[in-house]
Order: C-alpha cells, then structure tokens, then sequence
C-alpha cells in the first residue's frame, strides 16, 4: 500500500517503492527545503503532474552517469569546439526551469515544482548550467548538489547539442570538485548515449551514503563565463 505522509512524517524505506509503477515510494507531504533535501539524501525525488499530490520515487534500477564515464561523440565534440556557445552557471536559473518546463509533450514542473526548486536555489543548492549564443540562453540544465552528489533534474535545448554541450561543461565541473557521480533517475536513450547507465537502487544507495555529508554546506561554483574555443 502507497504511504501517505503527513508533513512531519519521515520518508518509508525505499525498498517499500511499488514496482509498478517502478519507484513509487509515497505521496504527499510539502516541497519545503527541508523536505527535499531529506529526499535527495535518501535518494527519492519529486515527480508528478498538475493535479496530483506531491509523489515520491525511488526507482530501481537507478540511472546514473559516473563522470569518468561521460561519452563525447564526434559531433559533439565539433558542437563544443565550433558553435560559439559559453557556459555560464546560476546566472539564470529561472528561465532554465522554464525552458525546461515548456515541452510539446507536457512537463511535471508545474508552479509549484518551480517554486521549490528556486527555493533550493537560494539556499545554494539547486545550480543551472546554461549553454548561451551570441547574449541568449538556447539550452541547459538543473539540479541538485549535495554534498559530493549532483541530482540530475531536468534538461533543454533551442539549438544544436545546447543541453549536452551544457552536460559536458558540468561534468568537467564536478571533475575539478572530486564529484564522481550525477544521478539521472531514470533511463533515456539520449542519457545511454551519453554514457550514463543503470545500476541496481542496493548500488546507488551505497554509493549515496558515501557521497552526502548531512554537515557539509552548500558547494560553491565559480559563475566566470567559459567560452568554447
């Protein structure tokens, strides 16, 4: 049976998610700072649509990308090197989430979604890396950095490879910062071409209960501009 939870009740153990659907784990609760950061620690996260409560995953397998792992495609590769884009870091967070919230299939990240994750942004969690073009935001990503873990939450793009251009340039990132690991949820195919695969949830927690330190504060980025050669 799916547990509610009441706003000061904890998460169940994630290995009471239902299997189908695959990581349903609880609904309810709020998206308070707290709250969500509670879940990233545990590894669950927030995903549901307009007119449903708050809903909490924690699929297995787990959908992962180890940094030393990342593949860079040839063309990718000639994206980096040759389409003049420049990354920059939280310097639009909010129009990130709302280029990844207008999709023609629909999107999760109602308002309230939204105003959650920019909570976490001003606590210093929740960071966008942003692929721009000549002063326009034409791609990018979010997510969550918590201790040595970075979540993976969403990604778009308006032109060529922006959102694996933006990939790439955060993997760099977590590189330099000791990161091994982005947690990406579930299975795409644009993900596996990327590198990324699944691990069973047993694995993902392990490596989870290494990576996050409940004393450490939020990790601070260098926002400097980086253009592409």
């Amino acid at each position: 049976m799916l547990k509610w939870l009441e706003p000061a009740d904890p998460f169940p153990p994630v290995q009471r998610a239902l299997k189908n659907p695959n990581g349903l784990l609880a609904a309810g609760a709020d998206l308070s700072v707290e709250r969500l950061l509670d879940a990233y620690r545990h590894g669950v996260f927030p995903w549901y649509s307009a007119g449903q409560p708050p809903l909490w995953w924690s699929p297995d397998p787990r959908m992962v990308l180890f940094c030393d792992e990342l593949k860079v495609s040839r063309s990718l590769a000639k994206s980096l090197r040759n389409k003049g884009y420049e990354l920059r870091i939280d310097s639009a967070f909010g129009d990130v989430l709302e280029g990844c919230a207008h999709r023609p299939e629909g999107t999760w990240l109602g308002a309230d979604m939204k105003q959650a994750y920019l909570r976490l942004h001003r606590a210093g969690y929740a960071h966008s890396f942003e692929t721009w073009r000549d002063g326009e935001l034409v791609g990018g990503l979010y997510g969550v950095a918590l201790g040595r873990m970075f979540y993976g939450e969403s990604m778009f793009s308006r032109a060529t490879d922006a959102s694996k251009v933006a990939l790439v340039w955060l993997v760099e990132e977590l590189k330099r910062k000791n990161y091994p690991l982005v947690d990406c949820q579930v299975h795409t195919p644009l993900l596996e071409s990327l590198g990324a695969r699944e691990i069973p949830r047993a694995e993902f927690l392990r490596a989870l209960a290494g990576l996050v330190n409940y004393a450490q504060p939020p990790m601070k980025w260098n926002t400097t501009t980086q253009r592409t050669a």
